[in-house]
C-alpha cells in the first residue's frame, strides 16, 4: 500500500455514501481523512467506525470553503482530493502512484466522467473531459480561494492524467433544484457585490446562450434524453442566477 499520499474526502450529510467512498479511496492509499462540513447525519460517526480520521469544518454551503483546511490536515507529501460522490478507478489509482514518483509535475488535473444518476455518462454538452485539479504536492500548495468554483494556487508545473475520476452527480431533479437555490444565490451575491448590471433582456440572453452552447456547439443532444434534461437544467440554473441578481438590486 502507498503511504506517500493522503486521500482527503470532503462530505456533508453523506451517511449513505461514505462507506463506499472510504472503501474506494483505500484502493489508492491507506492514508485517508474525512473533512466533515457540518453534517447533521451520521457521516462522521460512520467514518470513525471505519477507522478514518475525521476533521470537522464549520457548516459549509459549498466545498471550496473547506479545501485549504483539508489539504493542510494531511501529513504526506501528496494529497488526492475526492468528494463523497466521486470514485477512483483502478486505472486512475495506478496512474496516480506512477505519476507522483516519475513525473516533474507538482500538481495534476484529472479528467472527470460526470455520470447522471449513476445511469448515463454525459460525454457531450461540454461535460467531458471536465478537468479538475485533484492531485497536489502539498509542499507546492499555496492556497485555495474561498470563492465558489475557485481553483487552487500551486507553485510549479501542471500535469494531466489520462484515467478519469468518476462523478455520480444529480441523482434526481429535486436534488438538482435544491442545489441550484443554494449555489446560484451565492453566485448572484458575487455578481451583486461586483456591481453587475441585469435587465429583462439578460434573462433571455443567458438562458438561450447557455442552451445553444451546450445543445448545439457542444452537441449535447448526442447524450439523448438525459443529456438534454441536464443541459436544459444548466440553462435554467444560469438564468436563476440573474433572476436572483435582479431581485437583489430592486
Amino acid at each position: 500500500m502507498n503511504n506517500s499520499i493522503t486521500a482527503v474526502i470532503f462530505a456533508k450529510n453523506e451517511g449513505k455514501k461514505i462507506v463506499d467512498s472510504i472503501k474506494n479511496a483505500a484502493i489508492l492509499t491507506d492514508q485517508i481523512i474525512l473533512v466533515d462540513m457540518g453534517s447533521t447525519d451520521d457521516t462522521a460517526t460512520i467514518a470513525r467506525k471505519n477507522k478514518v480520521t475525521v476533521y470537522s469544518f464549520p457548516n459549509s454551503k459549498y466545498v471550496e470553503l473547506a479545501r485549504y483546511f483539508g489539504i493542510k490536515k494531511s501529513s504526506t507529501d501528496w494529497v488526492f482530493i475526492v468528494d463523497a460522490d466521486e470514485r477512483i478507478t483502478d486505472e486512475l489509482s495506478k496512474e496516480i502512484k506512477s505519476s507522483i514518483h516519475h513525473s516533474p509535475a507538482t500538481y495534476y488535473k484529472v479528467p472527470r466522467k460526470n455520470i447522471f444518476g449513476r445511469k448515463k455518462w454525459l460525454s457531450h454538452g461540454g461535460w467531458w473531459p471536465d478537468f479538475q485539479t485533484r492531485l497536489i504536492n502539498k509542499r507546492c500548495f499555496i492556497d485555495w480561494p474561498k470563492r465558489i468554483h475557485s481553483t487552487p494556487a500551486i507553485k510549479g508545473e501542471c500535469g494531466y492524467l489520462k484515467s478519469p475520476l468518476e462523478h455520480y452527480f444529480h441523482g434526481d431533479i429535486k436534488n438538482m433544484v435544491d442545489k441550484t437555490i443554494i449555489f446560484e444565490d451565492i453566485e448572484s451575491d458575487l455578481l451583486y457585490k461586483a456591481g453587475r448590471d441585469v435587465s429583462t433582456v439578460t434573462f433571455f440572453r443567458k438562458y438561450f446562450a447557455e442552451l445553444f452552447r451546450r445543445l448545439v456547439l457542444k452537441v449535447g443532444f448526442m447524450d439523448g434524453t438525459i443529456g438534454i434534461i441536464e443541459l436544459m437544467y444548466q440553462a435554467f440554473s444560469k438564468t436563476i442566477t440573474y433572476l436572483m441578481l435582479y431581485e437583489k438590486k430592486l
